[in-house]
């Protein structure tokens, strides 16, 4: 492919930083557009300064923002749309924050990538399918959510399944979109503090020197998946014109995940153990606390990516043990 201009939003955030890596070192134009709510301009310092990148700060939902950095490029063929309100504890304590940004971003996006007839790729999310009736989650599958008197974690979930609704009526419309659902993206980028994810957190436990916290003993079950196997799948979903036996690619909907499927707990005793191997790590490891988990967290989480497989040979390739090695190495 010729090289397109692209707006990331969320481009400083965990997997938006690396996806603008990956664009920029292409020799496409890239513009990240970020609140830095959760994003981090350091997590752009390999490409800061490059000529054909650059990093607006600004608001998602805000219409002149987006325009600003079409403006910059003189254009736009293609949005990677990331940025939303992420985080367990996020999607209980702010609901309605994680609503607004989550549905109203994916709508001004939208209604962009249309007034620029711009390909589309959305950053959904397996809690789109809220609490599916059976694993592994296959492309297509129900999307079920619970009575939301009893718990608020689905304000996350259930706007990813209406923004997927919006991208699937664009879709109908005319526009070139493509939806991506990662699986537990990991890596050294991934934030660690109480609002982040959970590799990252047993991390920042352990080199805080703080209690590791297992919720409901840890027996609820991930496929934790290397970021940059997950840059992967962002990158052929977004720059293939079509699939590889010709397939037109408007409108699917992409599961990207390891099928390596592991229990909290053996995530923990997996990085204690990798941990444990340093031979620069002279202090001892932090207890482990059961405590009570969130309410409406999913007991289990195993991707079916055969879709993305079929369409682009897409598989993981990164072991969780090579990842969390990586991981490990690149926080010392």
């Amino acid at each position: 492919m010729s090289a397109q201009r692209i707006l990331v939003t969320g481009g400083a955030g965990f997997i938006g930083s690396s996806l603008c890596e990956r664009l920029v070192q292409q020799g496409h134009t890239v513009v990240a557009l970020d609140s830095m709510f959760r994003g981090d301009e350091a997590n752009l310092d390999e490409i800061i300064g490059e000529q054909n990148f650059s990093l607006y700060a600004g608001d998602v939902r805000d219409v002149d923002d987006l325009d600003a950095c079409v403006e910059a490029m003189g254009g736009l063929d293609v949005i990677y749309h990331l940025a939303a309100i992420n985080g367990t504890k996020w999607f209980h304590e702010a609901a309605h924050s994680v609503i607004d940004v989550n549905i109203n971003g994916t709508l001004r996006t939208l209604e962009l990538a249309m007034a620029c007839d711009a390909r589309y790729v959305f950053a959904s999310s397996p809690e789109a399918f809220g609490e599916p009736a059976s694993q592994p989650i296959t492309d297509g599958d129900a999307m079920i959510f619970s009575d939301p008197a009893q718990h608020q974690r689905h304000s996350y979930g259930a706007s990813k399944y209406l923004d997927e609704i919006a991208c699937q009526h664009a879709a109908r419309d005319g526009l070139d979109v493509r939806i991506v659902r990662p699986f537990n993206a990991y890596g050294p980028r991934l934030l660690g503090d109480e609002y982040g994810q959970v590799v990252a957190m047993f991390f920042h436990a352990i080199l805080s020197e703080e209690p590791i916290q297992l919720h409901n003993g840890g027996m609820q079950t991930r496929s934790f998946t290397w970021i940059q196997d997950i840059v992967d799948g962002f990158l052929l979903a977004g720059l293939e014109d079509e699939g590889r036996q010709g397939e037109s690619l408007t409108g699917c909907a992409l599961n990207i995940g390891s099928t390596e499927e592991v229990t909290i707990q053996e995530l923990q005793e997996r990085i204690f153990s990798i941990v444990e191997k340093d031979p620069s790590w002279d202090r001892e490891l932090p207890k482990v606390e059961v405590v009570e988990g969130y309410h409406g967290d999913a007991t289990r989480r195993l991707p079916d990516c055969s879709e993305a497989e079929k369409l682009f040979t897409w598989r993981a390739t990164t072991w969780l043990d090579q990842g969390l090695q990586q991981m490990w190495s690149a926080l010392r």
